[in-house]
């Protein structure tokens, strides 16, 4: 069966108001999805491993395109664990929402540790190549202010940073869901959220 990686960077559970659209995403998908299986990776329960020198220093050894043996392969075994179980999935669906301005640590942590050379890219003599193909990526965020205007859109550091990253690893088929403006007053809030959900199981509909 295929699988659909769901990527939770909010320790909000049930008042997030970010996966309560993802939700409504996640309800749509298995309605028309039924031969994929989803499988959840929440951040905040994880415990990632963190990037101590010994771990660094592997990292090095395969940007010098060797293999990683003895204490440095050992020091490595949680870090492939992420990886290999990031690209046993076909698609992903990220729920993130925006932290000052840009995405919450653990999410930044997790790709930290999954953006590996060898295993997510490489380089060539004509620059790096993503090794991630043919996969699709449905991230779902909310943020407290409204980011869509040319007066806002400078500080936003999220969905640039995510299609960026993720696309040098050769994923670029990236669909955003952004419920937006959060805070500013409870009626504009609940409109925003019933119109991310709409969009959000038409896009499951459709994925």
């Amino acid at each position: 069966m295929k699988k659909l990686l769901h990527i939770i960077a909010t320790p909000r559970a049930d008042e997030s108001r970010t996966l309560s659209v993802s939700e409504a995403f996640l309800s749509a998908f298995r309605d028309t999805h039924a031969d994929w299986v989803i499988e959840e990776l929440d951040l905040s329960k994880e415990e990632l491993p963190s990037l101590t020198t010994k771990r660094v220093d592997g990292k090095y050894v395969l940007l010098g395109g060797k293999d990683l043996f003895g204490e440095l392969k050992e020091a490595w075994e949680d870090i492939i664990a992420h990886i290999e179980r990031f690209l046993s999935a076909e698609a992903y669906l990220i729920s993130a929402p925006m932290w000052n301005f840009s995405i919450p640590y653990t999410l930044k942590q997790y790709i930290d540790v999954i953006l590996q050379p060898k295993y997510l890219f490489r380089y060539t003599k004509t620059g790096v190549e993503g090794l991630v193909k043919n996969k699709k990526m449905v991230v779902i965020t909310s943020r407290g202010g409204d980011y869509a205007s040319e007066q806002m859109k400078p500080f936003d550091f999220q969905e640039p940073y995510l299609r960026t990253v993720f696309g040098s690893v050769g994923i670029t088929d990236i669909g955003f869901i952004i419920a937006q403006p959060m805070d500013m007053g409870q009626e504009l809030q609940e409109t925003k959220i019933k119109e991310a959900k709409d969009q959000a199981q038409k896009l499951a509909a459709q994925f």
